[in-house]
This record gives structure tokens, C-alpha cells and sequence, in this order.
């Protein structure tokens, strides 16, 4: 018998993390600490999870087969917080591997009510960085509409196998070869004159030195990319959660200050996959030093010495739209994957004026 779990309390955290974790869907983003995450950030997000689980036979048991950790948006300015309230679900729901066509219909459908319990928003979307392709059919019988949308998967393996070399010389030279083999010949060039030009990288930063990309960041959402950025505290608990890591790129100055000039902010899905979650940098201020191309690339390099196989981009948006973005991130020798996302329209009017206002305000 199929049932459905809404709560948080009423999940068995094990279980949860179990099915995420063997989940050919699994991402870090439908852990029960990613869920702990979005909860303790009420003034940014309002998150939800809901799971699939079948009783077996004869006991009380559960046995989990599909979950979906999710958030609708949250804004201060009540005017905005109605015009721009989205459920968003990153990575898409983890799915058992022979999950039915049925759980998933129910699954997206308690989801559906579940939005509504919670406020409402104008539409729910899954951003899928995996296949889902086999369950494509169940997605669509709950309404959820396909959209095509690209990302980037970096394969670390070979990095990986690599990384116990004993001699630090002949693991340099080895890494070096791999990563020239994967990547493009201008992004090596940038990379390297960064690097000869004094840029470093900064595995550990302070919380201050945070607070200093954030800046960069907040500046390059405000210029160029022209959609809403987390507040600040969204990196301050992110800086001290447990699977966030921020790479930061800096410049040495005088009095052994270093100026930080970009990074990246990930998270960590032990032994799976480093996502990319923000990437930014002063780029073009330097004629011979990228901060964008040596975060990514440190990122890269953390994901292949930290026994992470993949390395996730995060999307490189629709195919045939002219993007930037995904031009950047193809020259690090990554495959170009089509996982698409999933829409369900809850509300179409608000859905279309929110369409014509981004589309208004990329144009200033």
C-alpha cells in the first residue's frame, strides 16, 4: 500500500538520507540538512518535503521510495513577495530506482497540495541535474510541463584516481596533463597567467573575507545577471554549515593583506558530487588575471582531491538562447547534459506578468 508523508518530523531522517543517497536522482539539495538549512532561514525561504513510502506487509514499516525537499520564495516587500512567490526544487526530487510512474504522479500531486497549504505560489519548478527522462510520464499526468534547459557535468574520476600519489612533483605533473587534457587552451592560458600573476586561492576563508565576495556577487546580480540574490545571510549559515564550502581567489597587496577578487560557493554530497552554486569574479579589471576561471577551477580541483566524482555546474540555461554563462562553463571541458526542468503553472495571469517583468528588467 502507497501512502504519502508530508511533515518533516514524521520522516525517519536514516531512511531519508539512505534513499537520497542511492537515489539515481539524489542530490545534496534533498537531504534532510539541506531541509534543515532552508528551515532555519524563515526570512528567505519556506521549506517543504514530502515522501513517498510503501507499507510492507504485515508491519507498521515504511520503506521510503520517493522524496521532494523544495521551498517557495520569500520576500519582505509584501507587494513583491505576491507578484514573485515560486516553489523551486533543486536538483528535482530523489526517486528510488524503480520508482513507478504511480508514486510519482502522487508524489507531484501531494506537492501540489502541499504549496497550496502553504501560501500558494505562482508556479513550482523542478531543476533537474539528473535524468529523468524514464519518469517523464509520471511528471506529466500531475500537470508538470517538460522544459528544456542545459547544465554541465565535470567528470572527476580520473582526478580522483590520481589524488593518493605519493610523489607531490609526479601528482602535479599527472593532474596537470588531465586537466590540459579537459580543458580548453584559452581557459588553461587564463588560469596559468592568473596564477603567474599572483592570484591565490583560499581554501579557508574568513567570514569577513565571505562578506567581501559577497559584494562582488551582489554586483554582478545587480549589473549583469538582473534576477534576485540571496541576502547576506544566506552565506553567513551557509559559511558555518557543516557541507558548505566557499573557494575563494585573492590578490596579495601590501602588509600581507590579500584582496579578495571572486570565488565559488558549493555543496558537498559526500563522495558524489561538489555543486557550484554561485561563481563570480572581478573579471575584465586585469589583463591577465580571471577570478571567474580560477574559482570554477578550484572548485574543480577541490571536487577530483576530495574524492567527489562529479563536479555540477548548476545549469547553462535553454537550449538556443544566447547565454554567456554557458559559454564560460563549457571551456572547462565538462559534458553538456539536456535534464530539463519540470513547471507546474498554479496561477497563469501572475505567471505571464512576472514573465513580461523579468523580461523588462534584463533589458535595463
Amino acid at each position: 500500500m502507497i501512502t504519502t508523508i508530508q511533515t518533516y518530523k514524521d520522516i525517519d531522517s536514516t531512511a531519508w538520507s539512505r534513499l537520497v543517497q542511492s537515489s539515481p536522482t539524489g542530490t545534496w539539495f534533498q537531504m534532510p540538512e539541506a531541509y534543515s538549512f532552508f528551515a532555519d532561514l524563515p526570512n528567505v525561504f519556506r521549506p517543504f518535503v514530502v515522501a513517498v513510502a510503501e507499507k510492507e506487509n504485515g508491519t507498521k514499516d515504511l520503506l521510503l521510495r520517493a522524496v521532494c525537499v523544495g521551498y517557495i520564495t520569500v520576500e519582505q516587500n509584501p507587494i513583491k513577495q505576491f507578484l514573485t512567490r515560486r516553489a523551486i526544487i533543486i536538483g528535482g526530487p530523489a526517486l528510488a530506482s524503480d520508482c513507478t510512474d504511480e508514486e510519482v504522479v502522487l508524489l507531484m500531486e501531494t506537492v501540489k497540495c502541499r504549496i497550496k497549504e502553504l501560501g500558494g505560489a505562482i508556479y513550482i519548478e523542478t531543476r533537474n541535474f539528473n535524468d529523468y527522462s524514464r519518469y517523464r510520464d509520471g511528471f506529466e499526468k500531475a500537470g508538470f510541463a517538460y522544459e528544456e534547459h542545459y547544465n554541465f557535468h565535470i567528470n572527476t574520476e580520473t582526478f580522483c584516481a590520481i589524488r593518493d600519489k605519493n610523489d607531490d612533483e609526479e601528482h602535479e605533473i599527472v593532474y596537470e596533463k588531465v586537466v590540459n587534457g579537459l580543458m580548453g587552451k584559452n581557459r588553461i592560458r587564463d588560469i596559468k597567467t592568473s596564477f603567474r600573476d599572483g592570484a591565490v586561492v583560499i581554501d579557508h576563508p574568513t567570514i569577513e573575507q565571505v562578506r567581501e565576495y559577497y559584494g562582488i556577487l551582489r554586483n554582478l546580480y545587480t549589473t549583469k545577471v538582473k534576477t534576485p540574490l540571496f541576502p547576506l545571510a544566506f552565506f553567513d549559515a551557509l559559511y558555518h554549515h557543516s557541507d558548505g564550502r566557499f573557494i575563494l581567489v585573492g590578490l596579495p597587496k601590501e602588509n600581507d593583506c590579500i584582496e579578495i577578487i571572486g570565488g565559488t560557493v558549493c555543496v558537498v554530497l559526500k563522495d558524489k558530487c561538489l555543486y557550484e552554486w554561485f561563481v563570480a569574479g572581478r573579471d575584465g579589471e586585469w589583463k591577465s588575471i580571471f577570478p571567474s576561471s580560477v574559482a570554477t577551477y578550484a572548485g574543480i580541483r577541490y571536487a577530483a582531491e576530495n574524492n567527489m566524482p562529479r563536479f555540477d555546474m548548476m545549469g547553462a540555461g535553454k537550449p538556443g538562447d544566447a547565454y554567456g554563462v554557458r559559454d564560460f562553463k563549457a571551456r572547462f571541458g565538462g559534458e553538456l547534459v539536456e535534464h530539463g526542468r519540470y513547471r507546474f503553472i498554479v496561477k497563469p495571469f501572475l505567471y505571464r506578468c512576472g514573465e513580461v517583468g523579468v523580461a523588462l528588467l534584463k533589458r535595463k
